[in-house]
């Protein structure tokens, strides 16, 4: 007889106790259906206040494939997904999220694309739900992400993806606190492909914890994570006010050699040209504090999660 493949599904949720029970119907539909394969689903509270811990004890208790992992505190999606990853034993993993906004149906061709010798099986939006701004927001990060990294992180790849063991067990090598996991799986550099899918347009319950302000905060750090441009921005803005301000030291002063009457009344402007100099300045400054703050998570030294409590391993 042989032995059937283990897949680990990891899923962090945070205050998504309403998804829970959808949550488990749909994901117990699908790998019902993968019976080639036998599979265990690690759900990670992220720290959740809400009733996320009481359902997902329900339901493991109804299905031992189901395990659950509970974090002292909120790590982030990125610290919840490392924790599952760190738990997971199976063949290869697949990363998806609560909300059920990447369908599970997407499993089957993950897994028949890993089958195909590709190590790492990403998948790609056709289409973002949200708002016209947070839609263009997520256009202008893409379009820097994937430039800067210089291809590394394609254009609308999401977290939902397949990965084999080798590569997560790279990953859980990696000890860096301050993560943006889409980049960090495309700089392990493993066979990969992507598969691009309709993401549904409505999560299966609750409301989205991915406010603009949030992932406005994110798109900026894992730019600076995966990234040094920004940092010589601050040269190259320094060097072209520098010329800029010369020649501008060089006209006015022939201006009021060539011209003893010419009546000058430049205050204003000078004030106003101060006043952008030192909005530069500071600009520059809070890039350079941003990656300073990066280097103090890292220096602290203080572990990505701690485990409150497993059950079902």
């Amino acid at each position: 007889m042989q032995v059937k493949k283990l897949i680990s599904i990891v899923i962090p949720a945070f205050n998504e106790g309403d998804c829970v029970p959808i949550l488990y119907e749909g994901i117990a539909k699908v790998i019902d259906q993968l019976n080639n394969y036998d599979f265990e689903v690690i759900i990670v509270d992220n720290g959740s206040f809400d009733h996320t811990f009481d359902e997902l004890k329900k339901v493991s208790e109804k299905d031992n494939r189901f395990k659950i992992l509970k974090l002292t505190r909120n790590c982030g999606p990125d610290g919840g997904i490392s924790a599952g990853l760190k738990f997971a034993k199976g063949d290869a993993a697949i990363i998806t999220y609560a909300d059920l906004e990447d369908p599970p149906e997407m499993f089957a061709k993950f897994l028949e694309k890993w089958e195909e010798g590709y190590q790492h099986v990403y998948g790609i939006t056709r289409a973002r739900q949200g708002t016209w701004l947070r839609k263009q927001n997520a256009k202008l990060f893409y379009f820097l992400i994937n430039k800067l990294t210089k291809n590394g992180v394609p254009k609308n790849v999401a977290d939902f993806r397949l990965v084999d063991r080798k590569v997560y067990e790279a990953m859980n090598q990696i000890t860096e606190k301050n993560r943006f996991l889409r980049g960090l799986f495309s700089w392990l550099n493993y066979k990969s492909i992507g598969i691009p899918y309709d993401r549904n347009l409505k999560r299966a319950a609750g409301k989205s914890k991915a406010t603009t302000f949030v992932v406005i905060a994110v798109a900026l750090r894992a730019i600076m994570i995966f990234s040094n441009f920004p940092l010589r921005i601050a040269g190259f803005v320094g060097g072209a006010t520098s010329v800029f301000s010369f020649l501008g030291i060089i006209y006015f002063s022939t201006q009021y050699f060539l011209f003893d009457n010419l009546p000058f009344n430049g205050f204003g402007t000078i004030i106003c040209f101060m006043l952008l100099m030192f909005g530069i300045m500071f600009m520059m400054i809070w890039i350079i504090g941003e990656y300073i703050a990066l280097i103090y998570d890292e220096v602290k030294g203080r572990p990505l999660f701690l485990v409150e409590e497993a059950i079902g391993f």
